[in-house]
């Protein structure tokens, strides 16, 4: 069977839309199953629908990368988007063709400098990781490339300032808080370290735009089903090395000044992507609606004998709680649009009944201590201030926690806590060494003592827990119906 590109996807029937030649007006440091699943889908339906007309270069943030199979076919990839929409199952594919080439500037260096140097460059996509923005003294100007991508990108826009060239707009993935404004901040520490002029420095902050982003998709990326990649390739009529996969519900937050949305070709282009003036609020409805949601209810979902979050989406009694939680306690506390959030809610049940993704409660379990603090307390501590009483199921969720962390606790190895829950298996958590330890000395522990234990150790949470009104005893009420009559009949209690 053929190789993907523009005359095989030709010769294969495809009818969607193709864009084979445009101007290349997007540089994008990150050719990996995000940004492929997330931005290239954006910038593609801007090409059909807003008349974007652009193309994006890829570069590989490291050595090793896609970069060779992206040219071998062309820049030419199938998306598919898969999952639940307002309770309907959607499996869409899509020909991704807004990229042209990618480039690995670990040979390339001088491609890249040239695209810095392109009239038609108007923006830089970024999606390096979270250890992606950093600023490091080992990276130096003449390197072919430096080692950062901070220092990198410093070194595309200098030589961009040199040619006498406008500025672009720059939009950072990176998941850390403040991506764009971390990303300036790194970029003008070597524009120090490399003692590069004062124009260039004012042309930076000046002339350019960093925009802080909030990025939400789930892209599981490639199929592992070597059969079902064999029969989607034999059903589209070409061998695809880039198949990629994200789930269809996604949504970019764009921080930015106004005018900017319109600059931008995604309004026109009617897909998700909001240029608001401080992402803040949006990043916090992600980390308590969705997120939250995943911590509230996973750890006691685990106990009652589910795996998956779709099977927990099934169960009357988890789903209840749930939405129990995120409508009645978690959204009235948060400072956006009502609607907005029952909206952002809605979705949130769809995606976690996606029945195309097997996400496992084990992996959300990971780290848990730190994620409770920061994904529900803030939202607990809230409704208690405005509503001036405890809510049933963030504090049911917190008496889950602490019988996940304690359940007939085997052993502590190099591993994690080894517990075992009803059904006679044992399971592993994996947290911080500290906060295994502590459960692990408090193993013998009556409940009232253990609770006590927990909500004031203020390492595990920055304060004193026990100082809430009524808590205290609501954990261990809750903690003991979980022992006596299982975590589901706990759950049914809140709602």
């Amino acid at each position: 069977m053929a190789q993907l590109n523009y005359r095989v996807l030709q010769e294969s029937g495809y009818d969607g839309f193709v864009l084979r030649d445009a101007p290349e007006k997007v540089m994008q440091f990150g050719e990996g199953n995000f940004l492929r699943a997330f931005a290239d889908d954006f910038f593609d339906i801007a090409n059909e629908k807003a008349g974007f007309n652009g193309k994006v270069v890829m570069v590989q943030p490291i050595a090793s990368g896609l970069s060779e199979i992206i040219n071998r076919q062309e820049g030419l990839y199938t998306l598919y988007l898969r999952g639940n929409e307002k309770g309907r199952k959607v499996d869409d594919k899509r020909v991704i063709s807004c990229c042209s080439r990618a480039l690995n500037p670990y040979g390339e260096w001088d491609k890249v400098l040239e695209l810095a140097r392109s009239k038609d460059l108007e923006i830089i996509v970024s999606n390096t990781t979270e250890a992606g923005i950093v600023h490091e003294t080992e990276s130096k100007f003449d390197q072919t490339p430096p080692i950062s991508f901070p220092a990198k990108l410093t070194r595309v826009l200098y030589e961009r300032f040199k040619a006498g060239l406008p500025g672009v707009v720059i939009l950072s993935c990176e998941l850390i808080d403040n991506n764009g404004k971390e990303l300036l901040r790194c970029v003008n520490e070597y524009i120090r370290d490399w003692n590069l002029d004062d124009k260039f420095k004012a042309w930076v902050n000046n002339e350019n735009v960093f925009c802080s982003t909030l990025v939400d998709r789930i892209v599981p990326g490639r199929i592992r089903d070597p059969k079902e990649v064999e029969a989607l390739n034999a059903k589209n009529g070409y061998e695809d090395e880039l198949i990629d996969v994200g789930e269809v519900f996604g949504v970019w937050i764009i921080e930015g000044p106004a005018g900017l949305e319109d600059k931008l070709p995604f309004k026109k282009a009617g897909v998700p992507v909001h240029v608001v003036p401080d992402v803040t609020p949006y990043k916090k409805r992600k980390v308590r609606i969705l997120n939250g949601a995943h911590t509230g209810f996973v750890l006691g979902a685990y106990l009652a004998g589910f795996d998956i979050v779709r099977d927990c989406m099934n169960n009357d009694t988890i789903r209840g709680f749930m939405n129990k939680m995120l409508y009645d306690e978690v959204i009235p506390t948060l400072p956006l649009d009502k609607a907005d959030l029952i909206q952002f809610a809605e979705a949130v049940q769809d995606r976690f009944n996606n029945p195309f993704v097997n996400h496992e409660l084990m992996s959300i379990s990971l780290n848990s201590a730190s994620k409770w603090k920061a994904r529900n307390m803030p939202s607990f501590l809230a409704y208690v201030e405005e509503q001036k009483k405890l809510p049933a199921c963030l504090t049911m969720s917190l008496s889950a926690f602490i019988a996940f962390y304690s359940n007939q606790i085997q052993e502590l190895n190099d591993k994690g806590l080894v517990c075992k829950r009803a059904k006679g298996n044992t399971y592993t958590i994996s947290d911080d060494r500290w906060v295994l330890e502590f459960f692990y000395e408090h193993r013998n522990d009556s409940v009232e003592e253990l609770v006590h234990s927990v909500l004031t150790n203020a390492k595990m949470w920055d304060m004193d827990l026990s100082d809430v009104a009524g808590f205290e005893e609501a954990v261990v009420k809750g903690l003991k119906k979980i022992r006596t009559d299982g975590a589901e009949a706990a759950y049914k209690s809140c709602i």
